[in-house]
């Protein structure tokens, strides 16, 4: 039972403390669920040998009621013996007396093994209640240490993300952030200027092409006239 209360005292001292000291409880849970195992392992030895040691009183009982029975139907064959003749009734008397002191001895054996027996059923009893509490306990604990290295790995990735973020500068971020944004309307600026002088140069040279082409289809009807003149006098 003590180490049960220690485990309990180390499952509230766990659920109170910081992250940054879970380490410890955890280890030390580790270590108390490993000598509850031990332990459970020296109930298991124990209920064993406890368990034979019962086998052998029952057999010990059957044993020695067998053997008490056989002696007693001896003592009544030495008896009958004597009765028809077979043996002397001094004779027969003393071996009788000896099958029966044997018996009683058989008796008191059966007594005393009957008395163990009992003894030893109760504490197989016991143990089995124990080895079932124990049982129980360890796998309460072995779920409950899952659950809580479970909780430190989120918690420590938990501090870890907020501790980042905590060291952000968010003044340097949005600043950097307005001379990206600046750069950024500089050179779509000058873009839409480029396209304006690109604009300004197509419009000049549509112009002078408009105004060369006029020129060259005047100078082309007058050689045409110029031809058909020409044509004319040679006839």
């Amino acid at each position: 039972m003590s180490l049960f209360k220690r485990l309990f005292t180390l499952g509230k001292a766990e659920a109170n403390s910081v992250v940054d000291k879970l380490e410890d409880p955890i280890k030390m849970t580790e270590q108390g669920i490993r000598d509850m195992k031990k332990d459970l392992e020296n109930c298991l030895k124990a209920l064993a040998e406890v368990k034979a040691l019962a086998i052998r009183s029952r057999n010990e009982i059957r044993e020695q009621q067998e053997k008490a029975v056989d002696y007693e139907k001896k003592a009544m064959l030495l008896l009958q013996k004597s009765e028809s003749g077979q043996m002397e009734a001094s004779e027969a008397d003393r071996l009788a007396t000896e099958a029966l002191n044997k018996k009683n001895e058989c008796e008191s054996h059966v007594e005393r093994a009957s008395a163990d027996q009992t003894k030893f059923e109760q504490n197989v009893s016991k143990l089995e209640v124990n080895i079932k509490t124990l049982r129980s306990k360890i796998s309460s604990w072995d779920n409950e240490l899952k659950t809580l290295k479970a909780r430190v790995k989120v918690a420590s990735a938990t501090k870890n993300l907020n501790k980042q973020m905590a060291s952000i500068d968010s003044g340097d971020t949005i600043s950097m952030l307005e001379r990206m944004k600046e750069k950024v309307e500089q050179e779509e600026a000058l873009s839409d200027a480029y396209g304006d002088i690109a604009n300004e140069s197509k419009s000049l040279d549509d112009e002078i092409n408009s105004a060369i082409g006029g020129d060259s289809q005047s100078t082309a009807s007058d050689d045409l006239a110029a031809l058909k003149a020409k044509m004319s006098k040679s006839k």
